[in-house]
């Protein structure tokens, strides 16, 4: 009997845990918190104990049927991916969870709260395990709704309701085009196994391009890439534990780790790769601009996730060529350490100060020695200083890029992309910590004081993976997170190439920017503004490229634009050619006035009664509550597979 046996309890005890906090924790302690941070830390051990036993033993795979004769079932299938995702997941839900007990100690909604967040913890694990991709959408839904819930926790206000809607329907998109790639997937070969999907690959790659694009769709909602990454900065409005937790270290991985998982299926498509490569290089660079501007300390770090997941995606892009797959692994694995710190940091500058406006604070590291040091950290690690974490694995991304570039030129300007994506993050990361830590205290209406050691502890933990994390690629990690064959590297041999040394000036040159700008004061920040240019280009990044404006115009005027256009059509070329008919002759004429009247103007008038009475219909089922949008959808999966039974497809 190996431990590896007993992983189905690693989703199952959070479930178990959301049914005892949300039907009693009115009762217990803290609205149940206890009972939520026992579950997460009982799966982070039995996580640890399967790490091991999969190291020793390899990949583990059971399951059952689900549906008899059609190939579907459930199981579980854990090989070194699973088993990394695990433990990411795993210590940063448990680190969170121990914080929350200081950070939402006042909040009235605690049940509800820790209820959220074991059944969060349970969908994300359910959906890494899962050994099909049915299997896995079906918690990647489950994940979706926890999102919904948790954004919009503070359901009160407005803009958290507001962005807890945009979230859900944003990633909705994705997630249609996801459940559209899984069904073409199933016609081609009969199964959504992972292991059986893999063996029928070497025998079919025919036709793959575009269910590997529409899977990558997938993975571009969940996890904020361009064009779908307008909902991840609304995001923030969730608290400041919920942002560290699924908008930073866990949920927005999920796309991340679908790319890696699909793997099997993208070596035969070498152009996905190339699309998702670009894909990725543009959110990095695209979204490290808008952080530049930012003024609020989590607007600046969920830019700063967007940019980083799109240095994963960048790095899984390569890896058809190179050794993409580690490289893009090892920064989730790291990201999820930093990013987390930074986020529960910034949290405990919010819970000090009572103010998101880094233009208010300034001076607070005389107050918040331990919240300032860790955070220093953070933004070490982020920014790429040497020997810390993000160091080695953003020097693993770029130098993947550059040896992909040997295939196909374009890489060439993907690694540009990243170098400049690089120097951006080292000078708003230091932008953030010193216009909120050095410096005199700007508002004098708080008093800032250190939080408690629920808050301070996991940032000090966190703290030693960020800084040290890195280490792991010299020490097995290479050999345990691969695909196909992973080159290795020692340090020695990074600091022979020219690329390091070009990351390294990238990172310092941005920290040493930010130095005289924004400590030294030796450089104004009005210089990145003088002039009119360099306002409108500000200006431009403030409005966030007016990607909100686009989707707001296509959703509200898109469809309006549309239905004046067939009413024009109507008047100017049915109408056109029913006169011009009519004026050849009084009784052809008086026959086609007729057919006007009758059929044409009778459909036209059909067709607007049948769309008012069906916008009236679709206008009562938005209900806003996301329990009826849940069961539309079941019963809509239903329907498909009962279809699909009675064409005969299944």
């Amino acid at each position: 009997m190996t431990w590896v046996e007993f992983s189905y309890l690693i989703p199952i005890i959070p479930f178990i845990a959301f049914l005892i906090v949300a039907f009693f924790g009115n009762k217990m302690k803290e609205g149940g918190a206890p009972v939520t941070i026992a579950a997460v830390a009982s799966t982070f051990v039995l996580s640890v104990l399967v790490l091991f036993d999969v190291y020793q033993n390899g990949s583990y795979e059971t399951s059952m049927n689900w549906i008899g004769g059609t190939g579907l079932e459930v199981g579980i299938f854990i090989d070194n991916l699973t088993a990394l995702m695990l433990i990411v997941v795993t210590f940063v839900s448990l680190m969170v969870s121990i914080y929350s007990l200081g950070y939402m100690h006042d909040d009235p909604c605690k049940r509800r709260y820790y209820a959220e967040i074991a059944l969060f913890v349970g969908s994300m694990l359910g959906l890494i395990l899962a050994n099909n991709f049915l299997l896995m959408f079906i918690f990647w839904e489950l994940v979706g709704v926890c999102s919904y819930l948790l954004i919009g926790f503070w359901y009160q206000k407005p803009a958290a309701a507001s962005a807890a809607k945009k979230a859900f329907l944003v990633t909705r998109i994705g997630d249609v085009l996801f459940l559209t790639g899984i069904a073409m997937l199933y016609v081609k070969f009969g199964t959504l196994n992972f292991v059986e999907l893999e063996h029928l690959m070497g025998h079919d790659v025919q036709g793959l391009l575009l269910p590997a694009l529409l899977l990558f769709a997938g993975a571009v909602g969940k996890s904020a890439q361009f064009p779908l990454h307008v909902w991840l900065p609304n995001a923030m409005e969730g608290p400041t534990t919920v942002s560290a937790l699924i908008h930073a270290a866990t949920m927005v991985k999920a796309g991340i780790y679908l790319v890696a998982r699909s793997y099997f299926i993208l070596e035969h498509v070498p152009d996905a790769f190339l699309i998702i490569a670009i894909i990725g290089g543009i959110t990095a660079l695209m979204a490290a601009t808008m952080a530049l501007v930012q003024y609020d300390i989590k607007g600046v770090l969920a830019y700063s996730t967007i940019s980083q997941l799109g240095y994963m995606m960048l790095a899984l892009g390569a890896g058809a060529h190179a050794f993409g797959y580690t490289a893009g692994m090892f920064h989730l694995m790291n990201h999820a350490f930093f990013k987390a710190l930074l986020f529960l940091a910034a949290g405990s500058v919010i819970h000090a100060v009572g103010s998101n406006d880094m233009r208010k604070m300034g001076g607070l590291h005389k107050h918040m020695k331990i919240t300032s040091i860790t955070m220093l950290i953070g933004s070490l690690s982020i920014a790429g200083f040497p020997f810390m974490s993000g160091f080695f694995s953003k020097d693993e991304v770029l130098s993947s890029v550059w040896h992909a570039a040997a295939d196909n030129n374009i890489y060439y300007v993907l690694y540009a992309m990243g170098v400049i994506t690089a120097f951006l993050t080292a000078f708003y990361m230091f932008r953030l910590w010193y216009m909120t830590f050095s410096g005199e205290q700007r508002d004098k209406s708080y008093h800032p004081h250190e939080s408690p050691k629920t808050m301070t502890i996991p940032l000090m933990l966190l703290a030693i993976l960020a800084a040290g994390a890195g280490f792991s690629f010299f020490f097995g990690f290479q050999d345990f997170i691969y695909f196909g064959h992973a080159p290795h590297v020692t340090i020695v041999h990074m600091f022979e190439m020219w690329q390091t040394w070009l990351s390294i000036a990238a990172g310092l040159g941005g920290i040493g920017l930010a130095t005289l700008v924004y400590y030294k004061g030796s450089i104004s920040p009005s210089v990145f503004t003088a002039g009119p240019g360099r306002r409108a280009v500000r200006h431009m990044l403030e409005m966030k490229y007016w990607m909100d404006e686009v989707y707001m115009a296509i959703a509200e005027k898109g469809v309006y634009g549309f239905s004046l256009l067939m009413d024009k059509f109507d008047r100017k070329v049915v109408d056109g050619a029913i006169n011009g008919i009519s004026s050849g002759g009084i009784g052809l004429g008086h026959a086609s006035n007729e057919f006007d009247k009758g059929v044409i103007d009778g459909t036209v008038n059909g067709l607007s009664k049948a769309s008012f009475k069906g916008g009236k219909l679709l206008w009562n089922l938005q209900s806003g509550r996301v329990q009826d949008y849940a069961s539309v959808m079941i019963l809509g999966v239903c329907g498909l597979i009962v279809l699909m039974m009675l064409t005969g497809v299944i």
